[in-house]
């Protein structure tokens, strides 16, 4: 039997100061994405009137975006297969664009993916009789005021899974309590990633008995089926098999032109080094290519579907939903997003469980438990800035040994820490069972 959780009022400044935002978040929406097709279609699903739902009494995922969708995947995957009808929201292109690329096709009846609305209290509502959903998931970090108050009020369970909270973000959380404490109060459960984030939601004011630790769903990762088949055919056609390969992965401004800009004598003395550039966002694709143009570095472009040949020094992956190919074509990665300002970083794991040697920078925040782990048993390698980065990415291509000592390590925190998706679906079912 679910417990019903008290919903509350939320404050009248927040509805106000998100009135006098909505039209300037609008006008960066026309700005970012004005161009695009489907445009029309981002503004309905953000801010009505909703077009007719392909299915009623959902079960409704919130994933913000691209990491927060890949951690929902084996979930998603799991009640797709059961047969149940699947929502996705996202807040960003990119996480709607990769929950469309995991699904879309396989389960063209059972899923939908749209934008989540702006969090106004009628929008919420109109969206919550559109869809009818039977439960609310939400992915890691991303707490919206009216959104949990209206799923709240309809008696819908909500529950914030594979939940992250960095000491940063805690305090952050804590500044706005009188906002912060009816967020939690409203969910149903939170399922943490790790006992420290349990203390901080903890301190936050969520009772610790509507919480518990079940681990990261990030650690059952495994490689897409079509992965390594596909990698082993490009190897072929682009006659990898001699060539040393690093990808930049994830990264964001300016850690493209810095670690290039290092990484260009070696490129230049080096016929068998390659590296692929694999940035974060794709509005950046074009900006990326112009840095190697500058660098005078020969560069290919997924986008244009050129091949790597023997003169290839940087392939440009302006692609979405790739990643994991090109962490397949590599020895050794960097994972981005942690040497820019403010950082955070983004997820070890993919690379990890191809085999891949790991390096990061010291601004990996929004992954500090997943991340301490791995350093502490020598299992990746942490750098300071974008030189070290070099020295470590281009050690770890010479050095064999080095690079199967690190996997080897890293190989066994994955193993060890999995099996959080099995508890977070028992969760799920729990919950379930009782709507």
């Amino acid at each position: 039997m679910i417990q019903p959780v008290p919903f509350f009022k939320t404050p009248f400044w927040y509805n106000w100061l998100l009135a006098c935002i909505k039209p300037i978040y609008r006008w960066r929406l026309n700005k970012r994405s004005g161009h695009l097709a489907d445009f029309q279609d981002e503004l309905t699903e953000r801010f009505g009137p909703f077009q007719p739902a392909k299915n009623r009494q959902v079960i409704w995922f919130h994933a913000v975006s691209v990491g927060e969708t890949n951690a929902a995947q084996p979930l998603v995957e799991h009640y797709l297969q059961q047969g149940q009808p699947v929502l996705i929201t996202n807040t960003t292109r990119t996480g709607q664009a990769r929950a469309k690329a995991l699904f879309a096709q396989r389960y063209p009846e059972l899923f939908q993916a749209v934008f989540l609305p702006v969090d106004q209290q009628p929008l919420l509502d109109a969206f919550i009789d559109c869809y009818q959903p039977k439960i609310l998931l939400l992915m890691e970090t991303e707490l919206w005021p009216n959104l949990l108050q209206c799923v709240a009020q309809r008696g819908i369970p909500q529950l914030l899974l594979n939940a992250r909270l960095s000491e940063k973000s805690a305090k952050g959380y804590a500044k706005l309590k009188r906002l912060t404490y009816p967020m939690l109060s409203q969910l149903n459960w939170i399922a943490a990633q790790d006992q420290a984030t349990l203390q901080r939601f903890a301190d936050l004011g969520k009772s610790v008995s509507e919480m518990s630790v079940v681990g990261n769903v990030k650690f059952d990762i495994t490689a897409p089926d079509w992965v390594v088949t596909k990698a082993a055919q490009l190897k072929q056609d682009w006659q990898l098999s001699h060539r040393k390969i690093m990808v930049l992965a994830s990264t964001h401004a300016p850690e493209e032109l810095q670690l290039l800009t290092e990484l260009k004598a070696a490129l230049q003395a080096d016929q068998n080094l390659l590296c692929i550039v694999v940035p974060r966002h794709p509005e950046r694709f074009d900006e990326v290519f112009q840095i190697t143009q500058q660098l005078g570095l020969n560069t290919k472009r997924r986008s244009l579907q050129q091949a790597i040949d023997a003169n290839t020094q940087v392939y440009l992956a302006d692609s979405m939903g790739e990643l994991w190919l090109w962490y397949a074509l590599s020895q050794v990665a960097y994972v981005g997003g942690s040497l820019n300002e403010p950082g955070g970083g983004h997820n070890i794991l993919e690379p990890v469980a191809l085999g891949v040697a790991t390096v990061l920078g010291k601004n990996y925040f929004n992954f500090q438990v997943i991340v301490d782990e791995f350093v502490k048993q020598d299992a990746v390698n942490i750098v300071q800035d974008a030189v070290q980065a070099q020295e470590q990415l281009l050690a770890l291509l010479e050095n064999t040994d080095q690079r199967q000592h690190m996997l080897q390590h890293a190989t066994t925190i994955l193993h060890s820490n999995q099996g959080s998706v099995l508890r977070h679906i028992q969760l799920i079912d729990q919950f379930l069972a009782s709507v």
